[in-house]
């Protein structure tokens, strides 16, 4: 979320405990981060986690990291654990991005850059630089994931060979990727259906 709040029912409780997420793995495996209680947040569990790093164990280290709707942040802190160089965290709403900004500094990370705004305005500008792997987690029913990532192409965003990371609701048809994106993986868990692609 530069994004804007996801809009199913359930909160950060539901998902990761008491208000809180949780690394998985590299350097900060096992810590505790407070989430702000904010109506619809969605942070992705530590299943689903799991499943996506799977799928990016070679890629993560030294990559330059682009979280679109960043929430919780729980995919861009969970990269940086793993040696990613740096990440740019996109949030709209205020006391999420504050939530952010507090957790990076929990961890004494010093290559985090939370951007609070819309995702979409921001990214339809041209690229201020180019990331390797990006995260495309949009709020659900708000018809965001498409525009987002063709905004990430037209713009330049991304670097020649990026992996792109996108999670919809599963009953979305609508979803378009750009047209020289490469599926490489894809997964249906639940309410949520995960795709990785590279661009070519």
């Amino acid at each position: 979320m530069i994004g804007r709040r996801k809009t199913v029912k359930s909160s950060p409780k539901n998902h990761s405990g008491a208000g809180q997420i949780r690394i998985i793995g590299g350097q900060h495996r096992g810590r505790k981060l407070p989430v702000h209680d904010v109506i619809g947040l969605r942070p992705t569990t530590d299943r689903l986690k799991e499943t996506i790093f799977n799928w990016l164990m070679m890629d993560v280290r030294d990559a330059r990291v682009l979280d679109c709707f960043a929430g919780a942040g729980s995919l861009s802190f969970e990269a940086l654990s793993r040696f990613a160089n740096q990440a740019t965290l996109l949030e709209l709403d205020a006391k999420a991005a504050k939530q952010l900004d507090e957790n990076a500094k929990l961890l004494k990370l010093t290559n985090v850059e939370i951007v609070r705004g819309d995702a979409i305005a921001y990214l339809q500008r041209p690229a201020s630089s180019q990331y390797d792997l990006v995260f495309v987690d949009p709020p659900f029913h708000q018809n965001l994931s498409t525009p987002c990532c063709a905004a990430l192409e037209q713009q330049s965003w991304l670097s020649e060979q990026a992996l792109i990371y996108v999670e919809v609701e599963s009953g979305n048809q609508d979803f378009c990727a750009p047209a020289n994106w490469q599926l490489l993986k894809e997964k249906q868990a639940g309410q949520v259906w995960c795709r990785l692609y590279q661009r070519a």
